[in-house]
């Protein structure tokens, strides 16, 4: 049987970077059951309200929603339960460390198998303002812009 190569995303986060501002990024495992995997690899899954916490020295992912495999049976797992997430020691104590000082949350950002393992991306972020996003928005809004007079101003030149 020939093992997966690559990435193939199945989730992401994008309003939290919209909400957040993340500082830094790590990469984790997940402890997932049988049919789990397979509604992930099915491409289903939700992040948006999910959340991380450190409990005791364990990583923990909550309301993360997975949808039931179809073809499973009274196998199947439950949409949003707590899943363990796997890190080392170290990544644990920093991220800890930078929770418990305040003002920083735990985020996921992407789902997605690398080499066909499930992994989800969680930052360390701090939540953005409502001017920061207002900013944000303008200043990528300006940068839309400038690309395009730069487009039209380069094909009137040739």
């Amino acid at each position: 049987m020939v093992r997966e190569r690559g990435e193939k995303v199945v989730a992401t986060n994008r309003r939290a970077r919209h909400d957040y501002n993340v500082e830094k990024t790590y990469e984790a495992g997940m402890v997932l059951t049988g049919t789990e995997v397979k509604s992930l690899r099915q491409g289903r899954a939700n992040l948006t309200d999910g959340y991380a916490y450190i409990k005791g020295n364990e990583a923990w992912i909550d309301n993360i929603h997975i949808p039931e495999y179809s073809q499973g049976h009274w196998t199947n797992h439950s949409a949003k339960r707590v899943r363990k997430l796997l890190l080392n020691r170290d990544e644990i104590i920093k991220i800890s460390h930078a929770v418990s000082a305040g003002g920083y949350t735990l985020v996921p950002l992407k789902l997605y198998f690398r080499d066909g393992r499930a992994k989800l991306e969680i930052g360390v972020a701090k939540g953005k303002r409502e001017f920061d996003k207002r900013q944000t928005l303008r200043e990528r809004q300006d940068k839309r812009e400038a690309d395009r007079a730069m487009r039209t101003r380069n094909r009137m030149g040739e």
